[in-house]
């Protein structure tokens, strides 16, 4: 039996005004449970595309369909992490985790219900109370994905949530993050610089290329879940990182060599 995508682009092309493309033949398809991770030099158009499933920005041309719907009329099924926390100063814990659900017009129990939960998950059940000021980075981050979680999206897009921080705090949160999603089963797209993370992470890199954006290559990773630090260990996650830096240094080559150059009279 097929699996419907979750997420499909075919031949999307995105410029904003009268710039020059972002993205063109942007072609390919999610399905439910996929761990997506877009990587590619700056500019290629990785966070471009986020903002396009979540219905942030439109399609210049081609099609995206998100859950079966336009990216506008699926934005109630997916949450946006981004790469700041983007907490509220004013409100603590527990009330920015329940910013998005009050909007949503949920009732104050069930919010009070979810909060705890989704605090639960991410290990913050005892800073309920604390404002953003007293936390640290990636406590914060994980308030942000906590808030996130409260709305039980089937899509998650996170945008470098862990690139501010340091190596240790971020390779934590990656298998906290993964812990996650094995007891709510989202679809993730991610967006990092870092090679090392989207391998960890992901089943299937998206390596891409700039000006204007697209897809270069995709690789697949056949590490089995739950990955853990032996998998970062392990030969086969080393193998993989190597390749994929290899595609990418070999994308970045090719780009700059593409670059109008400038010369000096």
């Amino acid at each position: 039996m097929s699996v419907e995508p979750i997420v499909e682009f075919r031949d999307v092309a995105k410029r904003f005004g009268d710039g020059p493309l972002v993205l063109d033949g942007f072609s390919f398809t999610a399905n439910p449970g996929d761990f997506i991770s877009l990587i590619g030099p700056s500019g290629c158009g990785k966070s471009t595309a986020l903002r396009l499933i979540a219905g942030l920005s439109p399609v210049t041309s081609g099609a995206l369909t998100v859950d079966g719907l336009s990216p506008s009329a699926a934005a109630a099924s997916l949450a946006f992490v981004f790469q700041e926390a983007t907490l509220l100063p004013w409100l603590n814990v527990a009330h920015n985790v329940e910013v998005p659900q009050q909007l949503r017009g949920v009732p104050a129990a069930a919010r009070a219900d979810t909060r705890r939960r989704v605090l639960d998950l991410v290990r913050l059940g005892d800073k309920a109370t604390a404002y953003p000021r007293q936390l640290s980075g990636g406590q914060k981050m994980r308030v942000s994905i906590a808030r996130a979680l409260a709305l039980s999206p089937k899509l998650m897009l996170l945008d470098e949530p862990f690139g501010a921080l340091d190596e240790m705090t971020r390779e934590h949160l990656n298998e906290e993050l993964l812990a996650i999603r094995e007891q709510q089963a989202w679809t993730a797209f991610f967006v990092t610089h870092s090679v090392a993370e989207a391998v960890f992470l992901s089943n299937r890199v998206l390596v891409m290329a700039a000006n204007p954006g697209r897809i270069h290559t995709e690789v697949t990773i056949p590490l089995a879940y739950p990955r853990t630090e032996e998998t970062r260990l392990s030969r086969e996650y080393h193998d993989l990182v190597a390749e994929v830096s290899r595609i990418l240094r070999s994308v970045e080559h090719a780009s700059v060599a593409a670059s109008p150059q400038r010369v000096s009279p």
